[in-house]
């Protein structure tokens, strides 16, 4: 990710799909199987707990059996209006830098 607030977004958007565990955010993420959208361990784990401090994300304790209990994030009412947000952000910037780059726009 270029930066941090992407990798923010990209999580809020996976998690769209529902509650998930650290693997599995990384494993959505990288279903999209695009290079730009990598981001290791040392760049998800801060980006979720910041998340999570700044009221974006929700946690919970998710049983196993035989297993150790995992951490499983999921969106807050106030992380779903942040992704709006995000989504608006990221129309506006991209409609602002495709005539620069002379990229037509289908939207």
């Amino acid at each position: 990710m270029a930066f941090r607030s992407d990798l923010e977004a990209v999580i809020l958007g996976v998690l769209q799909a529902g509650p998930a565990h650290g693997y599995e955010i990384a494993r959505r993420i990288e279903a999209y199987d695009v290079e730009q959208l990598k981001a290791g361990e040392g760049r998800l784990y801060p980006a979720l707990h910041k998340l999570e401090k700044e009221g974006y994300l929700a946690s919970g304790w998710e049983e196993q059996q035989g297993r150790p209990a995992r951490k499983t994030y999921m969106l807050t009412s106030r992380g779903s209006v942040r992704l709006r947000e995000e989504r608006k952000r990221w129309t506006e910037f991209r409609d602002a830098v495709n005539p620069i780059l002379g990229v037509e726009s289908h939207g």
